[in-house]
């Protein structure tokens, strides 16, 4: 069962209040959506994005009563979170969620190869329109392709031999599933690492999912058009789950800082407390920084 990410936090930093209006940037299962929903009646909107059409069918099945109602849904990635907002004519915009961490149902039951205890597909696609699946990028890329992939995306320490194995056995026979690459990276790692915690595929797999579906330059591209869509005294608030994305988020906040007066409410990211890690433990990595627009423009 799918369990929001600092729920408590993310309400403390966004304070919705009765009439504003809200953009979710990862529908998911709706979690964070509904508790804003419930403090921004009766007349508050939320949009709720998502950029896998099969979890927003998911959703919508698991709810219809919701057609017409406060919650307005809207297929797409968050890179375009303006001409999404625009579409939907929302306005103005109080507060933006963006939850970039994958849910439990992508890997538990989206049969796409998200992660390496089932023995699924290698997709890792959120929106199966995407060129590529990570298969696709495994059989296709040089040796030095894929290392770069690993080292950069992934910060794999063993990124070098787990690429040439990854040339290696595809030369016998091209990558077809998460088992196929799961053991080729256990041959490419020291034995030491095989009882290791976190598991010796974690980074690989990382690095394939973020790769394929462009997720650091769809975030880099998503926080400016985020706050410049905000209303006065708007808040953006970002919830990431490895550091790649986190120093993303904490530079970009900076920017934002120096360029536009931005108001940074994070002086260090906020992380779960013990009570959440007990009841939740996949959110253990989650770091969530906020930022404010100003409420009026500078002078300068």
């Amino acid at each position: 069962m799918h369990k929001s990410v600092l729920p408590k936090e993310v309400i403390e930093y966004l304070r919705p209040l009765p009439g504003e209006n809200f953009i979710d940037c990862t529908l998911g299962q709706g979690g964070h959506s509904f508790s804003i929903l419930d403090l921004t009646g009766p007349s508050g909107l939320v949009l709720g994005i998502d950029w896998d059409k099969d979890s927003l069918q998911r959703f919508c099945a698991q709810h219809p009563d919701l057609k017409g109602q406060r919650l307005v849904i809207a297929n797409g990635n968050f890179s375009q979170i303006k001409a999404i907002a625009e579409k939907s004519g929302l306005s103005p915009i109080n507060g933006i969620l963006m939850d970039i961490g994958l849910s439990s149902w992508h890997f538990e039951e989206s049969g796409r190869g998200f992660g390496f205890t089932k023995n699924e597909e290698l997709d890792m696609r959120y929106d199966t329109d995407v060129k590529e699946s990570a298969k696709d990028l495994l059989n296709r890329l040089d040796q030095k392709e894929i290392e770069n992939i690993l080292r950069e995306f992934g910060e794999e320490r063993f990124a070098g031999s787990i690429a040439r194995r990854i040339v290696a056995d595809r030369r016998k026979k091209p990558f077809q599933t998460t088992l196929d690459l799961v053991e080729t990276i256990k041959k490419s790692v020291p034995t030491r690492y095989h009882n290791h915690r976190p598991h010796f595929a974690t980074r690989t797999f990382q690095a394939l999912r973020i790769a394929v579906n462009h997720e650091l330059d769809n975030l880099k591209t998503a926080l400016p058009e985020a706050f410049e869509i905000l209303a006065p005294g708007g808040r953006l608030v970002v919830i990431s789950f490895h550091s790649l994305e986190d120093r993303i988020v904490k530079n970009r906040f900076r920017e934002l800082k120096a360029s536009a007066n931005a108001i940074i409410l994070t002086k260090k990211p906020i992380t779960p407390g013990e009570e959440e890690l007990t009841v939740n433990p996949r959110s253990r990595s989650a770091k969530l920084r906020a930022i404010m627009k100003p409420e009026t423009k500078s002078n300068d």
